[in-house]
């Protein structure tokens, strides 16, 4: 079993599933543009909130976006169609966890599933006094998890070294 352990205290790793979220929303007129389909800001926050959720059940603590990034969308969604929004926690570090989304939507009349979207967001568990904590590490059963895992550890590297590459431009003016 893999532990993360700092200052004495010691969590349990847990299975992906545990972290899995299902959230289901229809798109309204108010949620579409000009061409009855969503609009790209609705879907993000949707898939934040997804996340979100997804995230607190890992750490069962407040969690905080830190960073959304990989957002592709590769499929409209239409006016009056269910979407599904899938978030799953891949990956725990010390205090952030990496969440992958999915996002399908149904037609309502003939059933028929079209994947629309995915992300992968960053968040970080937060204590009483709003400081990062400890969350417990991922510990993946199935081989699709542990795929799953691999790749968020290689996204986390690419994150980390574009937020040095930023903070060594970061003495630049951005005018």
């Amino acid at each position: 079993m893999t532990t993360h352990s700092t200052s004495g205290k010691t969590l349990a790793g847990k299975n992906p599933k545990n972290s899995s979220v299902t959230m289901t929303e229809i798109v309204l007129p108010s949620h579409t543009n000009s061409l009855g389909t969503i609009f790209g800001g609705r879907v993000m926050a949707w898939i934040d909130i997804a996340a979100a959720i997804s995230a607190g059940k890992h750490a069962r603590r407040v969690v905080v976006t830190a960073s959304l990034d990989a957002l592709h969308f590769v499929a409209p969604i239409k006016l009056g169609h269910v979407v599904h929004i899938k978030a799953t926690v891949n990956f725990a570090a010390r205090t952030s966890m990496e969440v992958g989304v999915r996002v399908e939507s149904e037609n309502p009349l003939t059933g028929e599933l079209t994947h629309t979207a995915k992300a992968y967001l960053t968040f970080v568990a937060l204590d009483d006094h709003g400081r990062p904590t400890q969350v417990a590490p991922v510990i993946p059963e199935t081989p699709e998890e542990k795929r799953r895992l691999e790749q968020a550890k290689i996204r986390r590297e690419a994150r980390i070294k574009l937020a040095d590459d930023l903070k060594k431009q970061g003495a630049q003016s951005v005018d």
